[in-house]
């Protein structure tokens, strides 16, 4: 916050005498006092106590884990988009607050699945226990050609082009870990008629449905394939292989699933910036149900991410509640579907209710209550993933200083996060976006013991209302927050920002 100079002259003692820029002084710290919270005034607002209650129902038995999608995802839903109304913000999806988002669940059938690749050394044909079927589609090939790359050499992939690859066989060496949206986007681009991913050990067990947008075309299908003999048949230089793949995948189950985004915005003050939009994010989906036997097979998510989920609803009921407001709006937004690839934000940024040109930044909240990381404490910080990428953190650490919070980069983990959350669908629009969070790794990390009590509500409270204060920041600051360009990390990102239309891109 910008410091207060106070005038030689103290207003209440001023006369028609007083030097008139000593008027015009304090007539401006006035005006500029009644626009800028403070961070007693938001404290007032933001408490654990509150956070407590949003966790504590939201991670609670009775909505199962909110799995997308399921009933208690729906409820969810219901939820945060009553504490956007209570606070007062207007309704901005096509169903009140909702973002209507028409999706199809896609189940795989495994009846009749056959995979033969054929080699000058004879045929293999792994058992149907060692096929899983990640990308569900149908397709029937007979000795198609195949080709062989690698996930792990990056620079390979990108030289790759369409006339290599298009309607052979994809085959690539990879780990469980490989993630599907980096999958469909390279098979997006060289076209193949079928992906095999060459895996070690056993095949998970169980066949799980994927979504697919109802309006997207038919995806081209992935396998997984754990079988000793296919590997090393398969072992070698990328390129053409001397094999060739006849596979049988019988179309999937199809079923219509109706998903929802949460959207509420706060309206900005200025007649110009008004248009233009600061976003406030967190998903509130989680694992649902998992699992048989005795023990809890609720995936509770209360740290992933209820906490986020909480922590946008208070921020939004503060800023709501101030006497005035920031020169730009600010969109606060629970979004469905990041468990299973940043599903609910890539949709949004597919279709934006607020123009990307128009949109300057995305704060992307995860993990706000265990202070018991891997690592040791983690009390009184906020971690920024992608901390250098943008001019953000810079009023993140003015507002954390404000408020007794270390806005901190943790060396190991701040750059290979910033992929695994939404703010990475924001980026890839160009718009200059970081995901926040108390902790990285902290026990019970995607396991069922992930409940409501384990949340440290008062440092959470103290970190939400850093966050509140640098929000309202940015969303009244004329100037947008730009991309750091001398950072080679983010020359996608600017590249895909001049492209959105949207003005300054960068800075030097």
């Amino acid at each position: 916050m910008m410091k207060i100079i106070r005038p030689a002259v103290p207003f209440t003692q001023m006369s028609f005498k007083s030097p008139p820029g000593a008027w015009i002084l304090a007539i401006s710290l006035c005006l500029w006092a009644q626009t800028a919270p403070t961070p007693q005034q938001v404290a007032a607002r933001l408490t654990p106590n509150d956070l407590k209650a949003d966790v504590s129902f939201l991670a609670s038995d009775a909505l199962e884990g909110r799995a997308t999608p399921s009933p208690g995802l729906d409820i969810a839903a219901e939820y945060v988009a009553a504490q956007f109304r209570r606070a007062g913000l207007e309704p901005a999806g096509d169903d009140g607050y909702f973002q209507t988002a028409p999706y199809v669940s896609v189940r795989p059938n495994l009846a009749d699945l056959e995979l033969t690749l054929e080699t000058r050394a004879g045929a293999i044909k792994p058992a149907a226990s060692a096929i899983g079927i990640l990308e569900p589609a149908a397709v029937d090939l007979s000795h198609a050609p195949a080709f062989k790359a690698s996930l792990h050499d990056s620079a390979a992939l990108s030289a790759l082009t369409p006339e290599q690859v298009r309607g052979k066989v994809l085959i690539l060496d990879a780990d469980a870990e490989a993630g599907m949206g980096r999958l469909s986007a390279l098979s997006a681009r060289l076209q193949p008629a079928l992906v095999i991913l060459e895996r070690s050990g056993r095949m998970r067990e169980g066949v799980d449905a994927r979504l697919r947008e109802a309006s997207a075309p038919a995806s081209v299908p992935f396998l997984a394939v754990a079988d000793e003999a296919f590997r090393k048949a398969v072992a070698g230089k990328p390129g053409p292989l001397e094999a060739t793949v006849s596979a049988h995948i019988a179309a999937p189950a199809t079923a219509p699933v109706k998903l929802r985004n949460v959207i509420g915005v706060l309206r900005g003050a200025d007649a110009d910036l008004a248009g233009t939009f600061v976003f406030l994010t967190a998903h509130y989906d989680h694992l649902g149900v998992r699992g048989s036997g005795p023990g809890d097979h609720i995936y509770n998510g209360a740290n992933d991410d209820a906490s986020g989920t909480a922590s946008v609803i208070e921020i939004a009921n503060t800023l709501a509640a101030l006497p005035t407001r920031p020169k730009r709006s600010i969109v606060f937004m629970a979004l469905f579907g990041e468990e299973l690839g940043l599903v609910g934000s890539r949709y949004y940024v597919r279709h934006p209710v607020f123009p990307l040109s128009r949109t300057v930044a995305d704060l992307n909240l995860e993990q706000m209550g265990r202070t018991d990381d891997a690592t040791g404490p983690r009390v009184g910080l906020v971690n920024v993933t992608g901390y250098d990428f943008t001019s953000i953190t810079g009023v993140l650490k003015q507002a954390g200083q404000e408020t007794g919070v270390r806005v901190v980069k943790d060396e190991e983990a701040s750059d290979p996060f910033y992929a695994r959350s939404d703010n990475q669908a924001f980026a890839d629009a160009g718009v200059p976006a970081h995901t926040l969070s108390v902790g990285y790794v902290y026990p019970d990390y995607h396991q069922p013991g992930d409940e409501w009590p384990k949340l440290d509500y008062r440092n959470m409270a103290r970190v939400d209302r850093a966050i509140a204060l640098a929000v309202f920041r940015i969303a009244d600051n004329a100037e947008a927050p730009r991309w750091n360009t001398a950072n080679p990390k983010t020359e996608r990102y600017v590249h895909a920002r001049e492209n959105s239309g949207a003005p300054g891109a960068g800075s030097p």
